[in-house]
């Protein structure tokens, strides 16, 4: 996928990419995994291009710690591992944690497909689509977009190679803070990624 100033366009690959590298559908265009060529040059597996890296994962450990902990399960479900959004029949999203009322999404209603209601809060931890297909930038912006207008309040976007965490809602507030400062998430739960990984001594903080 390439960025034009109309948004983000298709483009397709060289050789047909079979349906099990695609990460999202956006717009109905295919985005793939970060790593699919390599994997269609037969130079990586597939398993090898799924998995989040150490850092992603311990981030969205520290995060569903402090959900879990926080949250009643009463009131609030969370799901994470790359969870699906089905927003329409044009836009099938993932994402890292995505945090639900129960009055939005009773237990009934989890099931074998994607959900097709929008969480309260989507939290994401860099990038898993393919960067050679889609600028960083023009994705985020644009699947953030796409979450505020199904209906998710907030969008929490964290990177880890800038160390910045990009908080944005429906009311066109969006902001970018460093990642050593308190990012709330809701009901005055917050996070500090920088402040953790400084107390675990981590060489990333």
């Amino acid at each position: 996928m390439i960025a034009t100033k109309s948004g983000v366009q298709g483009r397709k690959p060289k050789t047909k990419v079979p349906e099990h590298l695609i990460y999202e559908i956006m717009d109905g265009k295919p985005i793939y995994y970060k790593g699919y060529q390599e994997v269609l040059a037969g130079t990586k597996m597939f398993s090898e291009i799924m998995g989040s890296s150490a850092l992603q994962s311990f981030i969205v450990a520290y995060v569903q710690r402090l959900l879990f902990k926080e949250l009643s399960e009463d009131d609030f479900i969370i799901l994470s591992s790359e969870s699906g959004l089905h927003l329409d029949k044009r836009n099938n999203l993932a994402g890292d944690i995505l945090i639900f009322d129960t009055i939005t999404l009773p237990i009934e209603a989890i099931d074998e497909f994607y959900v097709h209601v929008p969480p309260k809060v989507v939290i994401e931890v860099d990038i898993t689509a393919d960067p050679t297909d889609v600028t960083s930038d023009s994705y985020i912006f644009q699947k953030i977009e796409k979450l505020l207008k199904f209906g998710v309040e907030k969008v929490i976007w964290i990177t880890t190679q800038a160390k910045k965490v990009t908080v944005a809602t429906p009311n066109d507030d969006w902001q970018v803070k460093d990642w050593h400062k308190d990012v709330e998430i809701l009901n005055g739960i917050s996070f500090n990624i920088g402040r953790y990984l400084t107390q675990k001594g981590s060489p990333f903080a």
